[in-house]
């Protein structure tokens, strides 16, 4: 509705070219502007997870009753957030014979309500981040606040210690923060390697994005690199980059131009943005903008960001991928296309492992099958420990 309304009056005050253009220009920023920039709003949608908006009908004894949509009935744990509220639900619990008396509702597991309170007839959302806080806070480990030297300026982080000489980066992606990947820290502890997460530009606490909007890694990486350097720095002797949606996009070019790429022994990739262009369309459309503009949006973000104009130019050169590689992706991914990830592996076939996750919505890979997602990843591993 506001970017009708913006196309509108813009077509009134610059006439019907110049309002395009300016239309095309708000959609991109509204597509692709940082955490940062929308503020801390807990009922945030996460990238694809727009559509995923659940009404509470009620909670009681570890079971929460909400709308009946596809997004209610998705396989796996999620979080669930509202305003000043975040809750942990797990998978559908009701069998046939209640759902039938209960046509309206699906009920799910309620694992744990982690801020505030739900309540009857609240509107929620589904996210993949199933954590909030801190490591101490949300998992109980011990951990470091730390301030990495970037570019721009010095970046957030924690450190979670471990006694293993590869550390593991992670690297959250579109609409998330550095408190998405906790859900694969326990994993990283329990196998005694270090973890450092990190925040980048456009995040909470760090330097923002130069013109306000992500570059789905294109200039993000930079900040990866520097996180690189820090843990050499610091003793590591190599680093497996761990990155989601842009952050695995971030992962790729890292290693392919880092001056410290021979440090990066692995990449684990969960739904990477390699069709930037679809993931741009893609964006913009659950932002409500008009498919007319759409074309105006691409190109108001290629200029922008430096992107490839060429929508067959990969956004990182499979043949720069010299590393083994764990990808996880899915074909229910609406906002970075499962087709992109099958042609990298084929391409990478010697390199690339790729692992298939059914119904999992953008970058909640883990979220739809935790046990399937840690057990590929304690295989790709086991030669780094």
């Amino acid at each position: 509705m506001r970017l009708r309304t913006a196309a509108l009056a813009a077509t009134t005050v610059l006439g019907t070219g110049a309002a395009a253009l300016a239309a095309g220009r708000y959609a991109a920023d509204l597509a692709l502007r940082p955490v940062r920039a929308r503020g801390e709003s807990a009922g945030r949608p996460t990238a694809g997870f727009e559509g995923t908006r659940l009404t509470v009908q009620s909670h009681d004894d570890g079971r929460i009753a909400v709308t009946r949509s596809l997004a209610a009935g998705l396989p796996g744990i999620y979080g669930l957030t509202g305003r000043g509220t975040h809750a942990v639900v797990g998978p559908v619990v009701e069998d046939e014979t209640a759902a039938r008396s209960r046509p309206h509702t699906v009920v799910r597991e309620l694992r744990r309500v982690s801020r505030g309170r739900l309540s009857t007839g609240a509107t929620v959302r589904l996210t993949p981040q199933v954590h909030v806080g801190d490591p101490g806070e949300a998992l109980g480990l011990e951990y470091t606040d730390v301030r990495i030297p970037g570019e721009l300026g010095q970046l957030p982080a924690w450190f979670v210690p471990g006694a293993r000489g590869s550390w593991v980066i992670t690297v959250h992606g579109l609409g998330a923060t550095r408190e998405q990947p906790m859900t694969l820290f326990p994993f990283y502890v329990s196998r005694r390697m270090p973890v450092l997460g990190i925040g980048y530009r456009g995040d909470p606490g760090a330097p923002p994005c130069p013109d306000g909007i992500g570059h789905l890694g294109n200039s993000e990486w930079r900040d990866l690199d520097a996180a690189i350097r820090y843990a050499v720095e610091h003793g590591a002797a190599r680093v497996i980059l761990h990155g989601w949606s842009s952050g695995a996009t971030m992962a790729l070019h890292a290693a392919a131009h880092s001056p410290l790429r021979d440090r990066v022994a692995g990449l684990v990739l969960d739904s990477p943005v390699l069709d930037w262009q679809h993931t741009v369309r893609a964006l913009a459309s659950s932002h409500g903008t008009p498919r007319a503009l759409l074309p105006l949006v691409v190109r108001a973000v290629q200029g922008r960001a430096g992107l490839p104009e060429d929508r067959e130019a990969p956004l990182v050169d499979p043949a720069r991928l010299t590393v083994p590689t764990l990808l996880l992706h899915g074909p229910a991914d609406t906002i970075a296309p499962w087709e992109s990830s099958r042609e990298l592996a084929a391409r990478r076939e010697r390199l690339v492992s790729l692992h298939r996750v059914p119904y999992a919505p953008h970058a909640a890979m883990w979220n739809a099958d935790p046990h399937g997602y840690e057990e590929k990843l304690r295989r790709f591993l086991t030669p780094f420990m």
